[in-house]
């Protein structure tokens, strides 16, 4: 990342833009905002998106904790924010699982 020009312009304005589109939501939301929830494959995996997002979100009262959100990978949830900071959870997906119920269901 800090070693590839191109690579951190590009993690910096993918960053940069998903912190706007929250801060963007928030205010429309009226500030109603109780947690950011992380997901996916980003978001379950990837700790320096969430890091430099929630590195710009200071004013909405996120502050990341540098461990928890290193331990939050590979299939680990878990709030990476620092205590009495906003939350923001890495909540890991099982999409097969709901696929599989829905398939159940339908055939059921």
């Amino acid at each position: 990342y800090e070693t590839k020009a191109d690579a951190k312009r590009a993690m910096d304005v993918f960053c940069h833009r998903l912190a706007k589109y929250i801060g963007a939501y928030s205010a429309l939301m009226e500030g109603r905002l109780d947690a950011v929830i992380f997901t996916g494959g980003i978001g379950e995996n990837a700790a320096m998106v969430r890091e430099l997002t929630l590195d710009k979100l200071g004013l909405l009262g996120f502050e990341i904790d540098h461990e928890r959100n290193l331990a939050a990978r590979f299939g680990k949830s878990g709030n990476i924010t620092k205590d009495g900071s906003r939350p923001a959870l890495v909540i890991p997906t099982n999409e097969e699982l709901v696929i599989a119920q829905d398939a159940s269901r339908l055939t059921a």
